[in-house]
């Protein structure tokens, strides 16, 4: 095993003194209004409201919905210190801005996926012309000292609207996905416009350092601009500064969660199912990056090789639908579908079948229960820029008995959760040879492995990054020691 590389953050604040820090404004796609299904909230949607608790704020985003005619200003709620101003989008807007570029365009592009990219010069209009809308609306309910952040592609253009607005504050921008070189930039036409409005931040934030340094290479061949060492950077008339501030959980809320969880009736049903088997416990909501169809090959593979570990295991894999007006991923669903109906039918018998393959969400504490009973999450993107999954599988552990994470080395976690069983997720055997090694290991070593990760996962949790993000965007100190 290799040795985990612990990195400590540690936040240095420069002082205050008497004065309230500044109202924070986050901007994000969807916003979790209160009162909705909190349930099911993630962490993301939890450090947001904790962040504009903690000193006021504004949220501002889409509602979720679409109108015939979207009103000048949006809807606003007050609940204690926060507002949440929501707009919706035209039908038009949605199919073009979300579905058309977000979805269609640069979600493939950012996982590096570029034969799946499917540009619409109509759909890339659209994704300008909303974010032009958004930042409209939002203008006058910024404050003169407000701080502005700002999350994730579907906005990337935003902060460069509200500049042409006169908008002075500071403004941060984090990218939740990976980010590619410039080598795999340039295959989206105008890819230029979206590094220039990247550059209109202050501080842009991403999940890895790896993923820092492909922005900056793009700051300096797309964007013929200069960048240190540092991070900091100059491009298109603008400096600003880039950082890797990996995300975290809240790591003793989702531990308890877990332990309480494992009690509930859902799980105990589960666990009453399974019998004497082992559970493989795959998360995934379903998109081409989460390498579901090699998972289920995998399993197929095992099963080949190692017929002793029939019957001796069940793989539950939860993956809930989505963007399903997307091609791609309808053609996705009818892959997983064929492939899950095919193993069944090949290894499955009268009381038992290898896959449980389900298409519907649960709430975060009944996958806090199904974590805590599984002896192995399996957790293999192509791709992806930090995946929380594989730290609440951490959290959920129980610290006597631990389960095995088997972790795309492609996945940001893998940077901080080197004691996982790190594979590449396209290398079928490679995954086998996982699998088989994690139902076998013994208990010392899946506790020495656990205790690495769980010390990683407690030092950087979402507060900290949080923290430490806010810091340099209201121009503080933090330091990585």
């Amino acid at each position: 095993m290799r040795l985990l590389h612990v990195v400590r953050w540690k936040i240095v604040f420069r002082l205050y003194g008497s004065r309230a820090l500044p109202r924070l404004v986050v901007i994000s796609n969807r916003v979790a209004l209160p009162g909705g299904a909190q349930a099911r909230a993630g962490g993301l949607a939890v450090a947001i409201r904790e962040a504009l608790q903690a000193n006021g704020g504004l949220w501002f985003g889409w509602s979720g919905e679409t109108a015939d005619v979207v009103p000048p200003v949006p809807r606003t709620i007050t609940r204690g210190n926060i507002t949440y101003a929501v707009t919706d989008l035209t039908q038009e807007e949605h199919e073009l801005y979300y579905a058309g570029y977000s979805n269609g365009a640069l979600w493939p592009l950012l996982h590096f996926r570029v034969g799946l990219i499917e540009y619409r010069r109509n759909a890339a209009q659209a994704y300008f012309a909303v974010n032009r809308r958004f930042a409209t609306m939002l203008a006058p309910l910024i404050g003169r000292d407000d701080l502005i952040w700002v999350q994730d592609y579907h906005l990337i253009p935003l902060g460069s609207a509200l500049r042409e607005l006169g908008i002075a504050n500071r403004i941060g921008f984090f990218l939740h996905t990976p980010i590619p070189p410039p080598e795999v930039m340039i295959a989206l036409p105008r890819h230029e416009r979206l590094i220039e409005a990247m550059c209109a931040y202050d501080v842009v934030g991403f999940q890895t350092d790896e993923n820092r340094r492909a922005f900056l290479r793009c700051v300096t061949q797309i964007g013929d601009g200069t960048a240190e060492s540092d991070g900091h950077f100059t491009a298109f008339g603008r400096s600003g500064y880039a950082a890797a501030f990996p995300i975290g959980i809240d790591t003793e809320e989702f531990a308890d969660l877990a332990r309480r969880s494992a009690g509930s009736p859902e799980a105990q049903r589960l666990e009453s199912s399974l019998g004497q088997r082992k559970l493989i416990l795959g998360i995934d909501r379903l998109d081409y990056s989460k390498g579901i169809p090699e998972r289920f090959e995998a399993i197929e593979g095992l099963l080949t090789d190692s017929p002793e570990f029939r019957a001796q295991f069940t793989y539950l894999q939860i993956t809930p639908h989505s963007r399903s007006e997307i091609g791609e991923y309808r053609a996705l669903r009818r892959r997983i579908d064929a492939l899950a109906g095919r193993i069944n039918g090949r290894f499955a018998e009268f009381d038992w079948s290898p896959i449980r393959y389900i298409n519907r969400s649960f709430t975060r504490a009944t996958l806090a229960g199904f974590n805590r009973h599984a002896r192995i999450g399996f957790v293999t993107p192509i791709r992806d820029g930090m995946n929380l999954v594989a730290k609440e599988f951490v959290a959920a552990q129980d610290p006597d008995d631990p389960g095995v994470l088997i972790l795309s080395r492609f996945a940001g976690a893998a940077k901080e959760l080197d004691a996982a069983l790190l594979v590449n997720p396209m290398d079928v055997d490679e995954l086998v040879i996982a699998l088989r090694r994690g139902l076998l290991m013994s208990l010392a070593e899946r506790r020495e492995r656990w205790q690495a990760m769980m010390a990683m996962v407690r030092r950087n949790t979402i507060t900290t990054w949080r923290t430490n993000f806010l810091a340099a965007l209201s121009n503080r100190q933090y330091a990585i020691a």
